[in-house]
């Protein structure tokens, strides 16, 4: 049995690894799904001051208070951007880091640094006029999404604060001596901005690289597919850890 964290995506929350909880527990598996501060459930507590910071807190935080240790730690999206930082602060509780379509940060890039051009302009720009100056309205659902899925999803995506976007991260390199995974979403698709870092998985020590057939929210629309690359994640766990003290 393994016990995997998943850390969801921008505008989305725990709610959107609904899907993936029985599949992985009819594995054998533990998956927790927590959501970040100010998002989904938690959306009361948005205010302009959370940052990136606040969310690698709260990641730290369950991996503390659940006395979580050899956990596959999953960053989908945005939420590479939160994985990576944690799994660089709490190392000694984490066995694994899979990114799942995720931003893959170095020390000193913010979410934003990592965005092409155009995209950084627009989400301020939507900020501005849209949230208040500080909240960023969810972008466009994956074209295989079904219509019930849009219809679960749609309103329950809630705006962004923008400051996660915005903030550096900070990284000792303590979670360059983990295991990496990097699940790339592979069909053609416009403006995808994650064939760069599918690219450095494919070509840095330390990684495996993995493809699924599916766009960007494979726990939403290829959950089946997606629970049996984990299981063999978990199944294999591979040992390209360095020891760290």
């Amino acid at each position: 049995m393994a016990s995997f964290l998943a850390v969801h995506g921008a505008w989305l929350a725990g709610w959107a690894w609904k899907k993936m909880r029985p599949l992985l527990r009819e594995r054998g598996h533990e998956l927790f799904t927590p959501t970040l501060t100010g998002i989904g459930e938690r959306a009361h507590l948005a205010d302009p001051s959370i940052g990136l910071e606040t969310h690698i807190q709260d990641i730290v935080s369950v991996l503390e208070y659940e006395d979580l240790r050899e956990v596959i730690l999953i960053g989908h999206s945005y939420g590479g951007m939160v994985a990576t930082g944690a799994a660089d602060r709490a190392r000694e509780r984490v066995a694994h880091l899979v990114y799942l379509d995720a931003f893959v940060p170095r020390d000193g890039q913010s979410m934003f640094d990592l965005q092409p051009e155009e995209a950084r302009v627009r989400m301020r720009e939507e900020a501005r006029t849209v949230g208040g100056g500080w909240r960023i309205p969810p972008i466009d659902l994956p074209p295989d999404m079904s219509e019930a899925d849009v219809a679960w999803v749609m309103p329950r995506q809630v705006m962004q604060p923008i400051m996660t976007f915005e903030a550096p991260i900070r990284l000792t390199g303590a979670y360059e001596t983990l295991p990496r995974t990097y699940i790339y979403c592979s069909p053609p698709r416009e403006g995808d901005i994650f064939g760069k870092f599918a690219k450095r998985a494919r070509s840095e020590p330390g990684w495996t690289y993995r493809e699924i057939d599916s766009s960007h929210n494979a726990h939403i629309t290829a959950p089946e597919a997606l629970a049996a690359l984990l299981n063999e994640i978990a199944a294999s766990r591979p040992d390209l850890s360095v020891p760290h003290n």
